[in-house]
């Protein structure tokens, strides 16, 4: 499976000490198999970094990892996947709250990231931020968290 990683520089090396804290599924190196999402990401990046080009790169994912890593995947826009969100993008501890080595799901781009924020700040409950998003167009992301699991990316 192809994946593509959107960034201000090439990435030759996957360097997990990059990741961020706050982010979805925690800190880590996150891919999506949407190019055109990987391409708006670029954009992201550059306007919070202040320098570098738009660049995305591609890397074959070995998913034999399915059946040797632990691995979550959320189907969709779930209460599950919401409070695992909430949990993720709140974690300030430097620690991660999970122990999967990838974790496949919906990304909470701009227009779900704003309903996320009102749930932050308790302006809504799970259920409306669920109802809220429910119409937005759905994009998976695959997180990889993990040492082991960066072995199944491969540099195009």
């Amino acid at each position: 499976m192809r994946l593509y990683h959107g960034s201000n520089t090439e990435i030759e090396t996957i360097d997990l000490s990059r990741g961020r804290q706050g982010k979805d599924f925690g800190s880590g190196f996150y891919t999506s198999a949407d190019y055109m999402q990987a391409v708006e990401f670029t954009s992201n990046v550059i306007r919070r970094e202040g320098k570098g080009i738009p660049t995305v790169t591609s890397f074959e994912f070995d998913e034999s990892a399915f059946e040797k890593l632990n691995v979550k995947r959320f189907e969709g826009y779930t209460n599950e996947w919401a409070e695992f969100i909430l949990a993720n993008r709140q974690n300030d501890t430097g620690r991660p709250i999970h122990s999967y080595d990838i974790v496949i799901g919906p990304i909470a781009d701009d227009s779900v990231g704003v309903q996320i924020r009102r749930l932050m700040r308790g302006y809504i409950s799970i259920d409306s931020f669920l109802e809220e998003i429910k119409y937005c167009k759905i994009t998976i992301q695959y997180f990889f968290g993990t040492e082991e699991s960066i072995k199944y990316l491969k540099k195009l």
